[in-house]
């Protein structure tokens, strides 16, 4: 069952061939993670138990999810420090945003 693994990745290399930036790479992932943790938050408060089983079978709760699922020791270890790096990132690429914005 690595259709939720295919999709991402197909989604990863989408971005990166549109728009060809670090940032976007950032955005999307950030993105992706925030989607899986709100239908995970839905999954576990609608009390639909058709629906939250559908999620439950179908989508992980979130990007560490999906590396704890896919795989094990070192790599394991590294892709989730990769991913707290590029979410690191992202909360610089907000702060940035907010100081740019702000008006004196």
């Amino acid at each position: 069952m690595y259709w939720d693994l295919a999709v991402f990745i197909i989604l990863v290399v989408v971005v990166l061939m549109f728009f060809r930036n670090f940032s976007s790479f950032v955005y999307f992932i950030a993105i992706f993670d925030i989607l899986l943790r709100i239908l995970t938050f839905l999954k576990k408060n609608l009390g639909l138990p058709d629906v939250a089983a559908l999620i439950d079978k179908y989508i992980p709760e979130s990007v560490f999810a999906m590396i704890g699922r896919y795989t094990t020791g070192i790599w394991n270890s590294i892709l989730q420090w990769a991913f707290v790096i590029v979410m690191i990132v992202f909360e610089v690429y907000i702060i940035q945003y907010f100081i740019k914005k702000r008006k004196f």
